[in-house]
């Protein structure tokens, strides 16, 4: 849509937003996967906070034991900063998190051997008892997200 030459440089930028706001203007099949994605995801967080306190740990500690040990290098261990990274948190929102981790037996805190400035996060064998337990109960939720992911994302307008 072209805007007409008497108008303003303001009144065509206006024109033109408006056309690519009424062009960009999701279909009812959009709104229905949005939905369904988001109702997917929900059930998901959901059942995963069920299933930790189910084996004694809360979802951050959840969270907090899974992204050290699934590591995208495969070391199994982890840092502050990366768990922040990851889990979109503050610096210090993780070092409490961390510290309550280790005082009730979950993680360790060992210093790098190459940088004594980095301090690696690692599970302690109780931690690697629990988190087993919640990643292998909650297989089939993990199963039926992916499965709602990939139907969605085969579907026309897809999210």
């Amino acid at each position: 849509m072209s805007a007409p030459r008497h108008l303003t440089l303001a009144d065509r930028a206006t024109v033109r937003e408006d056309a690519a706001i009424e062009a960009a203007t999701p279909t009812a099949d959009e709104y229905r996967q949005a939905a369904e994605l988001r109702a997917a995801l929900r059930f998901y967080a959901r059942r995963s906070e069920e299933v930790a306190r189910r084996h004694g740990i809360t979802p951050r500690q959840y969270h907090l034991l899974l992204m050290i040990k699934g590591t995208a290098d495969g070391s199994q261990r982890s840092t502050v900063t990366g768990i922040a990274e990851r889990l979109q948190l503050t610096q210090s929102s993780v070092t409490e998190l961390v510290t309550r981790a280790q005082e009730a037996g979950l993680i360790e805190r060992v210093a790098s051997e190459r940088d004594g400035r980095v301090v690696h996060l690692l599970l302690t064998p109780l931690a690697e008892e629990k988190l087993a337990a919640v990643v292998t109960e909650h297989g089939p939720d993990r199963r039926r997200l992916l499965e709602i992911l990939s139907t969605l994302d085969r579907g026309p307008g897809a999210v």
